[in-house]
């Protein structure tokens, strides 16, 4: 049985799932959390999907060695590859995956054109696919692989000058074409400042904040959140130590609200 005392345990293949630690401990301050991020490996999204499915597997088992009541995926490319067959593994466990926002897309953007900033893995799994197929009928859906980008928010450098050249040549051809553009990766909002010069006040839109709404609706309503107090337990598959004070970093940096 889960204890609300237990841990929620967030994962990433690095530390781009802070973004979505953040609105998890905004909707819920009161958590123990643990977050999990696989530095050593990172990044994912240009890894094969037997890979990717073999390192989430190997980091989910490790964090399972903690007292966990739920698990965020807080990687698209992960979830996009790992969550059913984690989902099928772990089945008395609540395991929560993150997608792109393409859903809220289709519903505030309908017959309008939206650019999906995500890795080559997310943007090619059958997963993102059957998202985009669902809600093609009703908008117009871009896929833009950003490779780069992630190693950059690893590197604490996702609003540098680099970043934002790197981004405006690939976002350059859209220019005017977008009715608003969706961050596929959790990486992504790291680098907001860097997307924003490139986009000017185009809407975009994370998916992380729909995940955390919905892990605290599922807690509450199995009982099992916890009446604190909170506290945040950092873990990283590398040993370099400037991989938590980049997560620190991050964990303090603001991000836009929609």
């Amino acid at each position: 049985m889960k204890n609300k005392h237990d841990y929620i345990a967030v994962f990433d293949s690095g530390v781009g799932g802070i973004s979505v630690l953040k609105r998890l401990m905004k909707q819920m301050p009161n958590e123990r959390y643990l977050y999990y991020g696989d530095s050593a490996n990172a990044p994912y999204g240009d890894r094969p999907e037997a890979e990717i499915l073999a390192l989430t597997e190997a980091a989910v088992k490790h964090i399972l060695t903690r007292p966990v009541k739920a698990l965020v995926i807080a990687c698209n490319t992960a979830t996009a590859v790992a969550v059913d067959t984690l989902r099928q593994a772990y089945k008395d466990l609540p395991i929560f995956g993150i997608e792109p926002a393409i859903k809220p897309a289709a519903e505030s953007y309908p017959a309008g054109k939206v650019g999906v900033l995500g890795t080559t893995a997310t943007l090619e799994s059958s997963r993102f696919r059957a998202l985009v197929a669902r809600h093609s009928d009703r908008c117009d859906f871009i896929p833009i692989p950003v490779p780069k980008l992630v190693p950059m928010v690893e590197q604490g450098i996702g609003n540098s000058r680099k970043a934002y050249k790197m981004l405006d040549k690939i976002l350059k051809p859209y220019k005017g074409q977008l009715d608003a553009l969706v961050l596929g990766c959790t990486h992504y909002p790291f680098a907001t400042a860097s997307i924003r010069a490139c986009v000017g006040s185009l809407p975009l839109l994370d998916g992380s904040i729909g995940t955390a709404v919905h892990v605290k609706r599922i807690l509450t309503k199995q009982g099992l959140l916890n009446p604190g107090p909170g506290a945040l337990l950092w873990e990283n598959s590398s040993p370099d130590p400037q991989h938590l004070e980049i997560c620190k970093m991050l964990l303090s940096q603001a991000l836009e609200e929609p």
